[in-house]
């Protein structure tokens, strides 16, 4: 089963989760990346951007 419900301000995904995780992007040479637990290889992972507006 795949949900996917995106309104103003909510947002909601139902994919057979197993767990999520929150990390600040990083630089990486000339782009960026995240860190992500080795217990998620090979997983189909989902990245939501947010606006961060504490700094």
């Amino acid at each position: 089963m795949r949900k996917i419900n995106i309104e103003t301000g909510k947002l909601t995904l139902t994919e057979n989760v197993i767990g999520f995780f929150q990390k600040t992007v990083t630089r990486f040479g000339t782009g960026a990346k995240i860190d992500c637990p080795k217990e998620y290889l090979d997983k189909t992972v989902y990245v939501v951007v947010c606006d961060d507006n504490t700094k």
